[in-house]
């Protein structure tokens, strides 16, 4: 080595004695202090004296520009006397003791580590090595080593591993050297390939002699054995060898020893070391079945139970839960097969598509138990659209798209004209001349609308058995050449008034008997026996009104999510319904099937007697929504057709939802619930005799889902459009195990429910496990409730969905995924959403949802509702786009403002209005992007100023739901298919994907004729994310998240798609531009944002987000949303287009004023949902925004990957799990 030449720091006096001292050292060669060892002796002895009595000294060696390190390292490896050896050990001691970890940086900087390995194996070869020698060298290495990246690669090369267990196994009744020793050894064991050597060499068996049960001497000795031990079992090759040796018997009976004895709780590193090495051995299947042999669930069981009054001791509970969890025995879901219990014959099924995949497999192997080791650190589910998030666009995806080829949009011709010109019918605003129109009968009509009187309201009876003719869609059976608009020909029907309703109040409840009313006196019900004593009127009459049942024999479907709109007091005008379970009983009203394979799925319905049940009198809701009508909705389920052939209606999309104007926050969860419902799930194990296991409903029983029993168990049901519960299975007590069904011809995407509860008791806690979710992680983890609608309070005049439930947790369950449902994926494991209920209401009829329903046959009833509220004013136009696989209508909108004259100087300006092109739930668990699609065709369709301003701005297209199917049918995310439709946009097929394909031919021709959208926008829900906002197209942002080296020239960009998202963020209170993305990943090249903006030229393409959950900023900060804040947004939305209609083209607006007059009511008034009329909206300023704060990707204690292939990152602290564990992620990740 050259030896260094001696300089001080500017500052530090020359002549100082230690500078003097260490340059007689570097002067000093090899063969000097050889031959001159007493003299080094003497110098380094000196050295070492002035180092250890004066502070400034050890200043003036690791001071910054100094060498005196490089002279004493030299010396060091140029000594061969054993005393000038150790005071140089005994010099880098005290100068590394202190001065925290940058004396250390800089020492391994100089290449210390490496000089002090060689000295170690030159010592060994010493027989015997000096004790205090190898005390020094494992005390310094122990210091350095971890700052040293390289240092077990260092170590492993030199053949110090061996070095070290060799010192240990000769020594270990040597506490002074065994200390550092294994202080040196764990460091080794941070690097995995180290940690396989070590065990081969016998250190396993070496930590196990030194770790025992409870004593009071050396437990520092003990803690440090027990960190060694927990990262050589990291390696599952060192597992294995612990195991086959009988070793975890032993460390639960030391943990348990150790919790016995130590009372003060003084030593919890101690007990949390055997936790750890039990997690670690437990990470491989036959540490699992040796921990469970060895009855570990129970001593960990009785162990934690006794900890948790001690909250100091939550990390050893909360590993003592991750454990349990991980070796709670795999199951399968306890059903016959994963495959959707409907089945949905396909036109024609592609060779190797999913489809194909899934009915390949042979009965009995779709769905395995997969207990192997293959287990990952986190859960890469196959993300959606939208759920973009999770993969955080950051530098270095590898998911971002880097071809530029593919990031610079165009316009592609992928078919001619000529067979696009079919297309022609759907535009013909683009060629109308209007010359068979009377524009002028406007005034007219408007001044009729005003004075006309809107019908009495009059009890209306919907049959149980007799169904009214199948009526065609609003608008299928018009022609397409005569839009909604004022034809001389056709008069139009009268609009109801505009007046807002008084305030209603429900006095009573009436029940009728042969059309005859009663008023309820006493608790008796005219013409009906006495009821019982100890019950009301209330409670007999909803033991009887469970549903609003069509007729059975007719190809009737479920009904839809009402209309939303503004509170009101009880509702006190009533209209009468039949209860039908009073005829036939449940049995045969409610008979179903599994997945049957004919055309028409399995038979859910039956007939009844033809007699019709007793009238119930109930609150009649279309007088508070403008858009809800219950009979024209039963009218609509009429012509919905569904593979289960559903037969019945659920009451709340009988009823419609009021939103309710009490503010929902929210829930904040209390410390320790998700530790006991998961230690409630280990109970299942421990206390087998108190599991009922009892099926209560299941689709899959040919003889009917709904299965009769005692009376102890609640009742459930799910047939009726949209609805999504496959079994109910009572666990125990008041507890109840939930599997959703697939999506039909799927066996995965299990999140959207929707289900009715019934025979529930008053002051009962009842809890609900949905055991088969799939994804890693949830909002109900932060704060979001479920749905539920109460029969009982919508007959007392609040019909209306709430959010509720209460200990609300989602977290990994013991039932195992089948790598058929995973595209190959081992060891995946399904979750649990889990929440508490108590009824407020005996016997009542409950539905609970994912969110708010909102069904196709809603969807028809509101766009009836909005053609006969349209003024003259308005050009609308309802087309059929295509019909389903199933045969349902695909709905087309048009929408734009009338002309004003029929002149030229009108209809040119008319014909070149940009296109707005709007589209929404193509996925059908997403029922926000309804919502607010409603809050947009509310505004659209309004009489405001700025309404009737953005008609005569823009022509809008919209198709408000891209998969009936799925929505019928209740599905999360596929159409009948079985297929992401929102995956299927670069090569659509007509006959699997008819909405999609013929959308994008829409826009194809729309690109042909030269008129591409101005906008487009899918809207979407999100399910992990708080807020709403964007993801748009962008080819810098896109190469600035990537590692494309590329020059500006090609960068070149119009910002113009960030222009919408940035108004919304300024205008809406729920809008956050912080969680915008326009990032162009590779998995999302099929979807509808990347494919619109990449092949049809549109800059301004977007997917639109609304949170499941709730919000974290603005108005709304630590609510969850409900309808009327996702109508708000969608109304919020066309005031953004008006306003980018400024920005893009000032002159398009009338005049400047009437432009001012925009711009201030966009600017300066609040967002609200006015009294008077539901859809007049105006707007707020928002708070700045920032991301959500969530990790989505942290999974939900799943197992650590092996460090035998790569080295193990996972913290050693349990208590860095409690995002998994236990309720502590409350505090960590409160929204």
């Amino acid at each position: 080595m050259n030896k260094p030449k001696m300089t001080s720091e500017k500052g530090v006096p020359s002549n100082s004695r230690l500078l003097m001292l260490l340059g007689q050292l570097e002067r000093m060669s090899r063969e000097s202090m050889m031959t001159e060892a007493e003299i080094a002796r003497q110098l380094t002895a000196k050295i070492l004296h002035l180092i250890q009595t004066q502070e400034k000294t050890k200043k003036e060696v690791m001071s910054k520009g100094s060498t005196g390190m490089e002279v004493i390292l030299a010396s060091l490896e140029n000594s061969r006397d054993l005393q000038t050896t150790l005071n140089i050990l005994y010099i880098l001691s005290e100068l590394l003791t202190v001065g925290g970890g940058r004396r250390v940086a800089v020492f391994v900087s100089k290449g210390g580590p490496a000089i002090l390995l060689k000295l170690l194996i030159s010592a060994s070869k010493e027989s015997p090595p000096s004790e205090e020698l190898m005390l020094q060298l494992h005390s310094l290495l122990a210091k350095v080593g971890p700052k040293d990246r390289k240092f077990g690669v260092k170590a492993r090369l030199t053949g110090a591993l061996n070095v070290t267990v060799n010192l240990l196994k000769q020594n270990l009744l040597n506490s002074k050297l065994v200390l550092p020793c294994l202080q040196v050894l764990r460091v080794y064991s941070s690097n995995s390939v180290n940690a396989i050597s070590l065990g081969k060499s016998g250190a396993v068996e070496l930590m196990f002699k030194i770790v025992g049960p409870h004593t009071k001497k050396n437990t520092t000795l003990l803690k440090v054995a027990l960190d060694t031990l927990g990262a050589l079992l990291k390696s599952k090759t060192n597992a294995r060898r612990a195991v086959d040796r009988g070793h975890v018997p032993l460390l639960l009976f030391a943990y348990q020893d150790w919790h016995r004895n130590d009372t003060r709780q003084r030593h919890m590193l101690i007990r949390k070391g055997l936790l750890a090495s039990l997690r670690n051995i437990t990470n491989i299947k036959c540490g699992r079945t040796a921990f469970i042999e060895a009855d570990g669930m129970r001593v960990l069981y009785n162990t934690s139970n006794e900890c948790l009054p001690v909250r100091t001791l939550d990390p050893l509970v909360n590993t003592s839960s991750l454990i349990m969890r991980k070796c709670f025995p795999k199951n399968r879901l306890p059903l016959p097969t994963i495959k959707s219990a409907f089945h949905y014959p396909l036109p024609h099924v592609p060779a190797g598509g999913p489809v194909a995949q899934i009915y390949s497999q042979m009965p009995g192997v779709d769905d395995v138990v997969d207990d192997s080791d293959e287990e990952t650190e986190a859960d890469m589910e196959n993300d959606t659209e939208n759920e973009e998030d999770e993969k955080d666009c950051r530098a270095g995806n590898d998911d971002i798209e880097t071809d530029l080829s593919k990031l610079r949009p165009r316009e592609i011709h992928s078919r001619p004209f000529e067979e696009l010109r079919v297309y022609d019918k759907f535009f013909l605003e683009l060629s109308e001349d209007f010359q068979g129109y009377d524009l002028d009968c406007a005034k007219t009509s408007s001044e009729t609308s005003t004075t006309s009187a809107t019908k009495s309201p009059r009890p209306i009876t919907v049959p149980a058995v007799q169904a009214a003719p199948l009526q065609r869609d609003p608008g299928e059976g018009r022609p397409a050449s005569a839009p909604s608009s004022c034809r001389p020909a056709t008069p139009l029907a009268p609009a109801p008034a505009s007046s807002p309703l008084p305030p209603l109040e429900l006095a009573s409840i009436h029940l009728t008997e042969d059309g005859k009313e009663g008023v309820a006196k006493e608790g008796v019900a005219p013409g009906a026996r006495p009821a019982p004593r100890g019950t009301g009127l209330e409670q007999e009459l909803v033991r009887v009104l469970e549903r609003v049942a069509l007729e059975a024999d007719s190809p009737l479907n479920g009904g839809g999510g009402g209309g939303g709109g503004v509170d009101e007091p009880p509702v006190n005008s009533t209209r009468h319904i039949h209860s039908p379970l009073l005829v036939g009983g449940i049995a045969a009203a409610r008979r179903g099937g599994g997945g049957g394979s004919s055309a028409g799925g399995s038979d859910c319905g039956s007939e009844g007697p033809e007699e019709e049940g007793p009238l119930l009198e109930v609150p009649d809701t279309a007088l508070l929504l403008p858009l809800h009508d219950p009979d024209l909705y039963v009218e609509m389920v009429k012509g919905t057709a569904s593979v289960p052939r559903y037969s019945e209606v659920a009451y709340p999309d009988y009823f419609g939802h009021v939103a309710p104007t009490f503010r929902e926050p929210l829930l904040e969860r209390a410390y320790g619930v998700q530790r006991a419902k998961i230690f409630q799930d280990i109970e299942r194990l421990i206390h087998p005799n108190d599991i009922l296991d009892k099926v209560v409903y299941d689709l899959d029983i040919p003889s009917g889902p709904v299965i009769a029993d005692d009376g102890e168990s609640l009742k459930f049901n799910s047939q009726f459009e949209s609805g999504n519960l496959r079994k109910a299975i009572h666990v125990r007590q008041h507890e109840y195990d939930l599997v959703l069904n697939s999506d039909i011809n799927s066996n995965h995407y299990h999140q959207w429910f929707y289900f009715e509860v019934s025979g529930m008791r008053v002051g009962t806690d009842y809890r609900f496990n949905i055991i088969n979710c799939e994804k890693s992680n949830s909002q109900f983890n932060y704060g979001m409730q479920v749905l539920m609608y109460s029969v009982q309070e919508a007959i007392g005049g609040k019909p209306r969905w709430v959010r509720t439930g209460e200990d609300i947790c989602y977290y990994k369950n013991h039932f195992s995924r089948s790598s058929i449902a995973t595209g190959g994926q081992k060891g995946k494991s399904y979750y649990t959403m889990t929440f508490t209920m108590n009824f407020s209401h005996k016997d009542d009829v409950c539905y609970f949802a994912y969110h708010y329903p909102y069904t196709y046959s809603t969807l028809k009833m509101h766009l009836s509702k909005l053609e006969d509220l349209r003024s003259p004013q308005i050009y609308w136009r309802q087309d059929v786009l295509c019909e389903t696989l199933a045969g349902n209508s695909c709905p087309l909108l048009t929408i734009t403002a009338m002309p004003e004259a029929t002149t030229n100087d009108h209809i040119c300006p008319f014909k070149n209005r940009p296109v707005i092109f709007l589209s929404a739930r193509v996925h059908p668990g997403e029922t926000n992007a309804s919502w607010v699609m409603k809050g947009t065709l509310e505004f659209l369709m309004g009489s405001s100023q700025l309404a009737h301003s953005l008609r005569e701005a823009y022509i809008f297209k919209i198709v408000p739901m891209l998969n009936p199917d799925g929505v019928i049918n209740g599905n999360h995310r596929c159409s009948l298919s079985g297929e992401d439709l929102n995956r299927q946009w670069q090569n659509p097929s007509h006959e699997l994907h008819p909405t999609i394909y013929h959308t994008k031919s829409l826009l194809q021709y729309l690109a042909h004729i030269q008129r591409a959208p101005l906008v487009f926008c899918d809207y979407h829900g999100h399910s992990r994310k708080k807020n709403v906002f964007m993801y748009g197209c962008s080819v810098k942002e896109t190469v600035w998240q990537s590692n494309i080296s590329t020059s500006s020239c090609d960068l070149h960009e119009d910002l113009g798609y960030r222009t919408l998202p940035k108004i919304l963020s300024q205008m809406a209170s729920a809008f956050s531009m912080g969680s915008c993305s326009f990032v162009v990943e590779r998995s999302k090249e099929s979807t509808a944002r990347v494919v619109v903006w990449r092949e049809i030229g549109v800059q301004r393409s977007y997917t639109m987000e609304s949170t499941l959950c709730g919000c974290d900023q603005g108005k709304y900060k630590g609510l969850q949303i409900g309808t009327r804040e996702l109508e708000e947004m969608g109304a919020q939305f066309c005031l953004a287009l008006l306003r980018l209609k400024r920005l893009t083209s000032p002159l398009g607006l009338r005049t400047q004023q009437h432009f001012l007059d925009v711009e201030s009511d966009l600017m300066e008034t609040r967002a609200k949902v006015t009294s008077s009329s539901p859809t007049t909206y105006v707007m707020e300023e928002d708070e700045p925004s920032f991301q959500e704060e969530v990790d989505y990707s942290a999974d939900s204690n799943d197992d650590e990957p092996d460090p035998d292939v790569e080295a193990s990152n996972e913290p050693e602290d349990a208590a860095l799990h409690l995002d998994t564990l236990s309720d502590c992620e409350t505090a960590n990740h409160k929204k």
